[in-house]
C-alpha cells in the first residue's frame, strides 16, 4: 500500500483545507527518475514518488502539526481507533457535533474486496470524524476504487466521479467500533498494511532505544573510537555493553546511561539510521521531526540520500522530515519534494514547485532572502528584539538594571 495524496478539511488549527501529495507533480526525467520510485504504470505512462519530502519553515509555522496529520492519517488507516491515535492531537479545538473531513487517496491491490483490479487499483477513502459526547466518532466513511486501466492521466488520477463505491460505513460497519476506520475491513480482506516508523518522541527526547546489538558498521560511522556496542536481554532486564577501542568494557543497566559516554549526535544517528534501514527493508515511511538536531549537515545529507539511491532504497521507502535548516533544500534537484510552511491565521503548507517554477535556483537563497515570503523572521519583530536588548544594556551600563 503506498499512500498518493492526503486532503484534510475543517481542522481548527489550519487556515483552510490542506493537501500534501506523494506522488511527483513535475516532469520526471530519465535522470530524475534514478532518484525516485516508480509507484505503478497505467497505459504506457509511470507516476513516480520523491523517495524524500522535506517541509520547511520558522519557528511555530506548524512544520510538527504536519508531520502529525499524516501521522494520524497513516494510523487511522492502520486500524487505530480514531481516540487512541498518539497524534490526534490536531483534532484539537473541534467543537461538539462539528466535522473534519479526510479524503486519503492510495495505491493498492485490491485483488479480494474488488476483483478486477489484478494490476491494482487507485483508492478514495472520505472520512468524516465528528465529536459528540466528549469524543471522536467516525460519522460517515465510504471506499472507492479505480483500478488502474481508468487512470488516464496524473490530472484525473483523482476524480471518481463514475466509480461505484467499494466500502461504506453504512453497509461495512455492523460491528465496528464507532472510531474505527472501515479500512479495518478493505485491510483484512487485502492483506494490506501500511508500514510507518515515526520519530515524532524523540524531537525533545535523544534517548538510545534499540533491543540488539548495534551494526558495527554504523556506529563506526559516528563514532570510530567506539570498539561495539551489544544490547543482552535478561528477562525484564538489559545488559549493555559498551566498548571503545583500548578501553576496558562497560558494562551499562539503562539507555540513559549511554548519554554519559556517547555524544548526542552519535545516539540520534543510531537511532535514526537503525529505523531507516527497517523502512528500506519494507518500503514504508519514516517521519523525522527537527531532520538536523544534534547532526552535522553531512550526516543529514548522507541519510537523504540513501533514500534517493536506489541500490539503498530498492522498495521505495519514504522519508518525510521538517527542518529550519535552509541549505539542506540544496540537495534537491526537484521543487515538487518541499513544502513552505507558514502560520498567518492557521497553518498553511505550500508545495515548492508551485512558488518556484524553476529548478536551477539555489533553493536556500530563495528561503532565506524572503523572497518567498514569510520564510524570513519578521522584520519588526527583529528590531523590536534589537531595540529591546539595547534598551537592556543601556539599563545595565546606568547600574539601574
Amino acid at each position: 500500500m503506498k499512500i498518493l495524496k492526503i486532503v484534510a478539511s475543517g481542522l481548527p488549527l489550519f487556515a483552510d483545507k490542506c493537501e500534501i501529495d506523494f506522488v511527483a507533480q513535475q516532469r520526471v526525467t530519465e535522470d530524475n527518475a534514478e532518484k525516485m520510485s516508480c509507484l505503478f504504470s497505467a497505459k504506457g505512462q509511470s507516476y513516480y514518488q520523491n523517495n524524500v519530502m522535506a517541509y520547511i519553515g520558522i519557528n511555530a509555522s506548524g512544520k510538527t502539526t504536519l508531520l502529525k496529520l499524516i501521522t494520524f492519517v497513516c494510523e487511522l488507516v492502520n486500524n487505530v481507533p480514531v481516540n487512541n491515535i498518539k497524534c490526534r492531537e490536531i483534532l484539537d479545538g473541534i467543537g461538539e457535533n462539528d466535522k473534519v473531513v479526510f479524503d486519503t487517496y492510495f495505491y493498492a491491490d485490491n485483488n479480494s474486496t474488488y476483483p478486477f483490479t489484478k494490476d491494482g487499483a487507485i483508492n478514495w477513502l472520505n472520512t468524516v470524524i465528528a465529536k459528540e459526547k466528549g469524543k471522536f466518532v467516525v460519522k460517515y466513511e465510504t471506499l472507492k476504487s479505480k483500478p488502474l486501466p481508468k487512470v488516464n492521466s496524473k490530472k484525473t488520477m483523482f476524480d471518481f466521479t463514475n466509480c461505484e463505491i467499494n466500502l461504506s460505513r453504512n453497509i461495512n460497519s455492523e460491528y465496528l467500533l464507532d472510531d474505527l476506520s472501515i479500512m479495518v475491513a478493505f485491510n483484512k480482506k487485502n492483506k494490506e498494511e501500511l508500514i510507518i516508523t515515526d520519530m515524532l518522541q524523540y524531537t525533545n527526547i535523544n534517548q538510545l532505544s534499540i533491543s540488539k546489538d548495534c551494526p558495527p558498521e554504523l556506529i563506526a560511522f559516528f563514532d570510530p573510537s567506539v570498539e561495539y556496542l551489544k544490547v543482552k536481554k535478561k528477562g525484564q532486564d538489559t545488559d549493555i555493553s559498551l566498548k571503545f577501542k583500548g578501553k576496558p568494557e562497560l558494562i551499562l543497566n539503562q539507555f540513559s546511561d549511554l548519554n554519559r559516554y556517547l555524544s548526542s549526535g552519535t545516539i540520534k544517528g543510531i537511532n535514526t539510521f537503525l529505523n531507516a534501514v527497517k523502512i528500506f527493508e519494507t518500503g514504508g515511511y519514516l517521519i523525522v521531526d527537527e531532520l538536523e538536531n544534534h547532526f552535522n549537515r553531512e550526516i543529514v545529507s548522507t541519510l537523504i540520500r540513501f533514500f534517493m539511491d536506489k541500490k539503498v532504497n530498492s522498495k521505495g521507502a519514504m522519508l518525510i522530515f521538517s527542518t529550519h535548516y535552509s541549505e539542506l533544500l540544496d540537495e534537491f534537484e526537484r521543487n515538487d519534494n518541499t513544502y513552505i510552511v507558514r502560520n498567518k491565521d492557521g497553518i498553511k503548507a505550500e508545495n515548492l514547485a508551485g512558488l518556484l517554477k524553476r529548478n536551477d535556483i539555489k533553493k536556500s537563497e530563495a528561503y532565506q532572502s524572503g523572497f518567498l515570503e514569510g520564510t524570513a523572521p519578521m522584520y519588526d519583530a527583529y528590531m523590536n528584539l534589537k531595540k529591546s536588548l539595547i534598551a537592556n544594556c543601556k539599563e545595565g551600563t546606568d547600574g539601574t538594571y
